[in-house]
């Protein structure tokens, strides 16, 4: 009797609680990274969004931060880290997950002018900040306290490629690691090339080091952008800014093989062609990339299980100018698009079963929102 007293009172237990766990799952934070030089913004905002509903409400806000023009959290994620793309800075914050909270911890120059990327390892062991204009990336230590320590490396590309506007020096535009984080991918849009560095965290004071297959050759004039894992691990894809191009490839052991090439870029389409942000969907059926330029519009495409390779399902509008970034939620349900330039971010309805997207119409209202996070 006492057994069956004891179970009754388990199933209740779970069942009072089911209904919490679920609101407490719906609910993330959303963060999102601006430029502060031109127009309204002040800094980076923080938003709650509803991941069942697709509706996002005003959180917090961190103001005086120059241009956080993207941003990175730990894995715990009570830690981001921002580049400070205008004054040539990388600055680390503490967060409050459930007030929004951003609490200014120190600063650190990126070495390099115009940061532009940043990503966190894991292990929270180091910070890397990628700069575009210096061609180079740097390699920062995090304390105890999840503050910067001095620059452990600054390591500096060099060359150039065909269009001489673009490509006059190296850019390097994004350094990302390897799903076992034992090697870091880094694309230099200045010389068409995908580096890929080894990537060892324990016990080393300079974790980065060549790999055993230095780099990949994106294309002449392509100037490669953002890259992106599938969620296998044996897929990977790369996004070209100036000729509009995703590369498919399969990766093993920190080696890129190339796959495939494809256009984004509509045949009909005449214009300027400023292709900006790459993303899987978190069941790795479908990959979505974004355009800028004349064009502001998001393609979706279809990914071969098997193989990898990628089918042109269809196009839409991002519904507003110059969408840099965009991010979907972990369940796979929304995709926000952030428009630089028409200082909103477009929440769409995602179909998880023909990865087509629906505007919802909602909207969250940003001074030139450029990176999008949730935490």
């Amino acid at each position: 009797m006492k057994t069956n007293q004891y179970i009754l009172l388990s199933i209740i237990s779970l069942i009072s609680l089911a209904p919490v766990n679920m609101v407490n799952a719906q609910k993330l934070n959303l963060i999102i990274g601006t430029y502060t030089n031109k127009g309204t913004s002040e800094g980076i905002y923080v938003y709650e969004f509803d991941t069942s509903t697709g509706k996002a409400s005003y959180k917090n806000k961190a103001t005086g931060v120059n241009d956080p023009s993207y941003v990175a959290l730990n894995k715990e994620g009570n830690f981001l880290y921002a580049v400070n793309e205008g004054s040539g800075d990388v600055s680390s914050f503490s967060f409050d997950k459930t007030s929004g909270t951003l609490k200014f911890l120190n600063k650190k120059p990126s070495n390099g002018s115009a940061p532009c990327y940043i990503v966190i390892d894991k292990d929270n062991r180091y910070v890397i900040a990628a700069n575009y204009s210096g061609g180079s990336f740097s390699v920062y230590p995090v304390q105890k306290d999840g503050s910067l320590g001095e620059a452990a490396q600054t390591i500096q590309h060099s060359g150039s490629s065909v269009n001489k506007e673009r490509q006059e020096r190296s850019h390097v535009h994004s350094a990302v690691f390897s799903p076992e984080e034992d090697h870091l991918i880094v694309s230099d849009l200045g010389t068409d090339q995908i580096s890929i560095y080894r990537f060892n965290s324990a016990g080393n004071t300079q974790p980065v080091s060549t790999g055993e297959y230095p780099f990949v050759d994106a294309g002449k004039g392509s100037g490669p952008r953002h890259f992106e894992f599938h969620p296998n691990g044996k897929f990977a894809y790369s996004i070209q800014e100036l000729n509009g191009n995703i590369s498919a490839f399969g990766y093993n052991k920190g080696k890129l093989s190339l796959l495939q090439n494809i256009s984004m870029v509509d045949p009909a389409f005449k214009g300027e062609t400023g292709a900006a942000d790459i993303h899987v969907s978190p069941d790795g059926k479908f990959l979505y990339s974004s355009n800028r330029g004349d064009a502001n519009d998001i393609a979706i495409f279809a990914i071969a299980p098997k193989t990898g390779k990628l089918s042109l399902k269809g196009r839409t509008s991002s519904m507003g100018k110059g969408p840099r970034n965009f991010v979907i939620d972990p369940e796979g349900n929304f995709l926000l698009a952030a428009n630089q330039y028409s200082d909103s971010i477009v929440i769409f309805k995602r179909n998880k079963t023909t990865g087509m997207l629906t505007d919802t119409g909602e909207r969250i209202k940003v001074g030139a929102p450029v990176c999008l996070k949730f935490a």
